[in-house]
């Protein structure tokens, strides 16, 4: 990874294509923590540019909060807990799997709490941490 690039985000790390986002949710593991579902899988890539850097969805259900102004906030939380755990996420992922991971490492965060008051960025980087630490393919 580039040094001056380590903890952007870049706008080809953002999954947007339908097929991928529909084959990670059908066939990625998934696991829960306190306000956050995470999916995650190796798909196949479509092309080999980037093939190193995973791929990242973020999103708020519109029944989860109604507000698009407090929906945004949220999206805006994850992406800069992600982006500041992201070095760690892919060294854990490729350690943890002998540095072998078939495909694209496509993961989606899901904000699923309720609640009225939003968790601070901690309470996301924590999160976060700990939902990527479990993650393992086979």
């Amino acid at each position: 990874m580039d040094k001056l690039r380590v903890y952007s985000l870049r706008k080809h790390e953002i999954l947007r294509r339908k097929h991928l986002i529909s084959l990670l949710f059908r066939g990625g593991k998934s696991a829960k923590g306190e306000f956050l579902r995470i999916v995650y899988a190796s798909l196949e890539p479509e092309s080999q540019s980037f093939q190193g850097v995973p791929s990242i969805l973020f999103t708020v259900g519109k029944k989860t909060i109604s507000s698009a102004v407090r929906r945004n906030r949220v999206k805006r939380m994850m992406k800069e807990a992600y982006r500041l755990e992201k070095k760690n996420i892919q060294s854990d992922a490729e350690s943890r799997n002998d540095g072998i991971i078939n495909g694209k490492l496509c993961i989606a965060f899901i904000y699923m709490d309720r609640k009225k008051i939003l968790p601070g960025l901690e309470a996301f980087r924590d999160e976060i941490r700990g939902l990527s630490g479990g993650m393992t393919f086979s």
